[in-house]
């Protein structure tokens, strides 16, 4: 036995071993905050930052465990496509949240998207009164 590649596999079982725990506890940070944090935002925010890190870190131990250089590839994507995925879904869910009046104001330090949302508002005010004004308040 070569004891160059014990050591070397102690420090790939160690350093594998290291991810797998700190990227769980990621992962349970994240499911944590989902269950503490008072509003949709704060949720949002606990759900996706930690949760993308540790996912990484998970991934990164099976490609050190699995000792293959096929399987990085196949990781590789799916970090990608959490990295890629999670951010956009995150985003959709605090303006829909947003829009539907479910986070706490009070929460805020600043509304940037309260004057854009008003201004589409009142277009669309705008808009539907030409539209009946054109119409002469026909109904067909």
């Amino acid at each position: 036995m070569n004891p160059e590649a014990s050591v070397v596999d102690n420090v790939i079982d160690t350093v594998s071993a290291v991810f797998l725990v700190v990227g769980a506890l990621m992962s349970l940070a994240a499911a944590v905050g989902l269950l503490r944090f008072p509003d949709l935002l704060s949720r949002m925010h606990a759900a996706t930052k930690p949760q993308v890190l540790g996912l990484f870190l998970l991934l990164a131990a099976i490609g050190l465990q699995v000792r293959t250089w096929w399987v990085w590839p196949v990781l590789l994507v799916a970090w990608i496509f959490q990295l890629l995925t999670v951010p956009v879904s995150a985003h959709m869910v605090g303006r829909a949240g947003y829009r539907t009046k479910h986070l706490h104001r009070e929460l805020l330090s600043s509304d940037e998207l309260d004057a854009v949302v008003q201004k589409a508002a009142q277009s669309a005010r705008d808009e539907s009164a030409r539209d009946e004004a054109s119409d002469g308040g026909r109904r067909d």
